[in-house]
């Protein structure tokens, strides 16, 4: 049935026409024409299955509940402010078919995998101590498509078990987007009351009983339109906030600094399942937006630290702003993996002594840091290779998503360039889920991010070797023991560099480093000779 249906989806698509005997049976393409395209058209909106009509039924006779489709308006004039955008005409829509209190939203590649998610979240809404100040309840983003050793670090298992469970204590977790619960009226700008009683009769009272479903249909295409929100507060104090790439952490933001609390629910089986990226390419441009948009928040009036003074504890400021100082992390990162290598094939010292007591700081950061972050990784489900793979992806992130995300946010500050929200493939071609399940790194095509995972990984193998050759030579007449920490730090990062040493050099699969990639780095490793260090 599947494929049948992504059959005459194609042929519609490629004739740009639907046909006849298809648009007898549904009204809904009579709304669609070959002049209109995805970017440009009217609002659309058909009642699919009324939950009111007794004939609305499954196959064994349990009543459906109602489904709606809707494409909002889309005019090329018109900036339509992308998933934001979509979720503000879903509110509005919902508010004239059943206006229910609470809403879910979930992506569209993710499902339902446990049928007590809605009622577990009713009942925190519901508690009688606690319920009036929950505004949303939030469950984790899991993917049922990772492998054993997590192979690109997208199991997101320490920021689940550990940062969003921790981030439960001081005044809930930020909201990620989907697999989310949210009350109605925080969604609309209400603000938090000690007094707040939620209308839980609201929804019923909302649709007006006799009111046909074309007269429905009718008037929520008037709440869809383009013009609508021009001259409200839609997407600034109503509804999730515009202008940002992660639209769903300010908007959670601002919903805390409102006086509500938020709950982070996290059940034995995973409430909802997604697929989450298969390769390296998917992986680097979904942390890219992610950065980059919590970047922006740091840097704008929605800082936490600004915009949550007052209104948020200074440790939730903290939470937040975990993930708004991603992207420039990748600075001091670029520097960790290339300044010491370098220095180590010049002969120059940067560390104390290895027999030095001054070593001490440096050895304590190092292994405490480490064995800490194991432990997470182990006590919330992963592998030991897994927490390596892990630790290699964190890098791999830093030095490329970070780096561009970074770049990219403060050129959007000085106005030499405007918001994108790029959408992330998850969808892979068979070699690539083939390598994908053998857990082999997939690369295939040359971006300026490979070239410098590249560089930096070639970079490290020459200084470690170069810079063990003078030492074994006696060419620089300096002891071992003042390299040591440099020669563990290097050879350290030429070991997190092995899965990128076999795709240069011994792969011959067509996931391997292009050679074009790999000509570029060693000329850019070769520029990194003749700068000096001072």
């Amino acid at each position: 049935m599947y494929d049948e249906m992504t059959e005459r989806i194609d042929t519609a698509v490629i004739s740009r026409k639907i046909p006849e005997e298809i648009r007898s049976n549904h009204k809904g393409f009579y709304e669609w024409n070959p002049e209109i395209t995805s970017k440009n058209h009217q609002p659309i909106v058909q009642v699919l299955i009324d939950g009111k009509d007794q004939k609305g039924v499954d196959s064994e006779g349990n009543v459906l509940p109602t489904l709606v489709y809707m494409a909002r308006e889309k005019r090329p004039q018109h900036h339509h402010n992308f998933k934001a955008g979509a979720m503000n005409a879903l509110i509005r829509v919902s508010s004239v078919i059943s206006n229910s209190p609470v809403i879910m939203n979930v992506d569209c590649d993710m499902y339902s995998n446990n049928n007590d998610t809605i009622r577990d979240a009713l009942c925190f809404f519901l508690d009688e101590e606690m319920g009036h100040k929950i505004g949303f309840v939030q469950y984790p983003q899991n993917y049922n498509n990772m492998t054993k050793n997590n192979l690109y670090g997208n199991s997101l298992h320490v920021i689940n078990e550990v940062e969003m469970g921790g981030m439960d204590s001081l005044g809930g977790p930020l909201y990620v987007g989907t697999g989310c619960f949210h009350r109605r009226e925080i969604l609309c700008g209400k603000r938090f009351t000690k007094d707040y009683q939620e209308d839980w009769n609201g929804g019923i009272k909302g649709r007006i009983q006799d009111t046909s479903i074309g007269e429905i249909e009718e008037k929520a295409k008037s709440l869809a339109t383009c013009t609508y929100e021009h001259d409200t507060q839609w997407g600034d104090e109503i509804g999730l906030k515009y202008g940002c790439p992660v639209e769903d952490v300010i908007t959670g933001l601002a919903i805390h600094c409102r006086g509500w609390e938020s709950v982070y629910s996290n059940p034995t089986r995973p409430a909802f399942m997604g697929l989450g990226p298969t390769t390296l390419a998917q992986t680097l441009l979904q942390h890219k937006r992610w950065s980059e948009g919590s970047f922006s928040i740091f840097l704008s009036k929605y800082c936490p630290f600004l915009f949550g003074h007052g209104k948020t504890n200074l440790r939730h400021q903290m939470g937040y702003c975990i993930y708004g100082l991603w992207a420039p992390n990748s600075l001091p990162t670029l520097y960790y993996v290339v300044i010491p290598s370098l220095a180590l094939l010049k002969g120059i010292p940067l560390f104390p002594k290895i027999t030095s007591p001054w070593i001490a700081p440096f050895i304590y950061a190092f292994c405490v840091k480490n064995m800490y972050s194991l432990y997470e990784a182990l006590s919330c489900g992963d592998t030991l290779k897994g927490w390596w793979n892990g630790q290699r992806m964190w890098l791999v992130k830093r030095i490329t998503s970070f780096l561009f995300g970074a770049i990219d946010t403060v050129r959007k500050l000085l106005g030499l360039s405007k918001m994108t929200f790029v959408v992330t493939p998850k969808v892979s071609v068979e070699d690539e889920s083939k390598r994908y399940e053998e857990e082999i790194m997939e690369f295939g095509s040359s971006t300026p991010e490979y070239v410098i995972i590249a560089t930096i990984a070639l970079l490290n193998l020459v200084c470690l070797l170069g810079g063990l050759s003078q030492i074994m030579t006696g060419a620089w007449n300096i002891h071992l023991d003042a390299f040591s920490p440099q020669l563990i730090l290097c050879g350290m990062l030429v070991i997190t560099n092995m899965p990128f040493y076999e795709a240069m050099f011994l792969r011959n699969d067509k996931g391997k480093i292009p050679f074009t990639v790999t000509l570029a780095s060693f000329g850019f490793v070769m520029l990194d000779f003749l700068v000096p260090i001072v």
